[in-house]
């Protein structure tokens, strides 16, 4: 992630230059767009949500408060946009009656030269993904911003408006739950 300043873009924003918006957007999209990638499981969906994040963010951005760094706000926005998402995609599904196959994330292709270790690795990739879609949307949440995203539990914990021990807890939880699933794949 690039460092940016955070308070100097926000309070150039405030005074009127909307262009200042367009580098919080190229410092945070890539975070953004993963976060929302790895919660919902859909590639094409987490970008339509990325999108609606920003577009809530410079919505609501003249009046933020900086009681939370834009990071973690931003955070939270996409967290709650993938689980509103998750949301109404189960309710459309329960009045279509048919059951949907999860699309499959894209991988990059790997710098290894080696075959049989690319397959290898796309394959722990794909068990890594269909393991975090097996978890609650609190689980996966916090285990992505931590494993994935590499945020600290404070700022964990202020994007998801939770206590710290919250965010431990559920990340214990989440490894334990991405362990027993993950061994009972392989035995």
């Amino acid at each position: 992630m690039k460092k940016v300043d955070d308070d100097a873009i926000l309070k150039r924003f405030q005074n009127g230059d909307v262009s200042a918006f367009r580098e919080l957007v190229v410092a945070y999209q890539d975070n953004i767009y993963s976060l929302c990638t790895y919660m919902t499981g859909d590639p094409v969906n987490a970008e339509d949500i990325a999108q609606d994040v920003f577009l809530k963010a410079y919505q609501s951005l003249k009046n933020f408060k900086p009681n939370a760094s834009i990071y973690t706000w931003l955070y939270r926005i996409a967290v709650n946009a993938c689980i509103d998402y998750k949301r109404k995609a189960s309710l459309e599904s329960l009045f279509r009656y048919q059951q949907h196959d999860d699309a499959e994330i894209e991988d990059e292709p790997s710098d290894d030269p080696s075959p049989e270790r690319a397959i290898e690795s796309q394959q722990d990739r794909n068990s890594v993904k269909r393991a975090l879609a097996r978890l609650s949307q609190k689980l996966r949440a916090v285990i992505v911003m931590k494993e994935m995203d590499g945020l600290s539990y404070e700022e964990i914990a202020e994007s998801l408006d939770i206590s710290i021990g919250t965010v431990k807890s559920r990340i214990s939880r989440a490894r334990e739950e991405l362990k027993r699933i993950m061994l009972r794949k392989n035995s």
